[in-house]
């Protein structure tokens, strides 16, 4: 019992921290256990369509002066992780599978005259998803992607480049490119 209203109390936390924050949006959200917004003072927005629904232990991060873009009835599984440094947009009726990870980032790094890594510093480009999209689970999409409407992100995959609308990508990369009309 004691459990259940640790969890009641932790959604209405992240709720509470939401509406709190000027630059958020969102309603009818459902939200389950264990989710964890970090958002920073000054983002540009974040905007929630009606009526989604993010299951347990979501993580999602926006920086400071960054856009997260989020449709209508859109669904997030469990484990899913939204890391935005500059812009992510997802369109309506889409929907992630189990740890689903969007990063909108890479760190900056040199090879010449020697290898280094640097922590603190990043390189960005946009990421955007269409309408009626399926990621399926542990699904990576990367900085600079552009998902078209209507497609299926087959489980595992890494995107890492541009997916036409309409499309069906599984077996990492395997492209299939013909209408998605019927169920596979």
């Amino acid at each position: 019992m004691a459990f259940k209203i640790f969890e009641k109390i932790q959604r209405k936390n992240q709720i509470y921290l939401l509406k709190k924050h000027k630059k958020v949006s969102f309603k009818d959200l459902k939200l389950g256990n264990y989710n964890h917004f970090v958002l920073h003072h000054d983002i540009k927005k974040l905007t929630i369509g009606n009526s989604a629904s993010l299951r347990n232990f979501i993580h999602i991060f926006v920086q400071q002066n960054a856009s997260l873009e989020i449709g209508q009835d859109f669904f997030m599984n469990n484990f899913c992780s939204i890391n935005c440094l500059e812009s992510i947009s997802i369109g309506n009726n889409t929907l992630f599978g189990e740890n689903v990870k969007l990063y909108d980032h890479n760190h900056r790094y040199e090879t010449d005259p020697t290898f280094k890594v640097y922590p603190d510093k990043f390189k960005t480009a946009p990421i955007k998803i269409g309408s009626n999209c399926w990621l399926g689970s542990n699904v990576t999409v990367l900085k600079g992607v552009t998902i078209g409407d209507n497609c299926i992100i087959g489980a595992g995959c890494v995107i890492y480049k541009d997916v036409s609308p309409n499309t069906i990508i599984i077996n990492h990369q395997d492209l299939i490119s013909k209408p998605v009309t019927k169920g596979l």
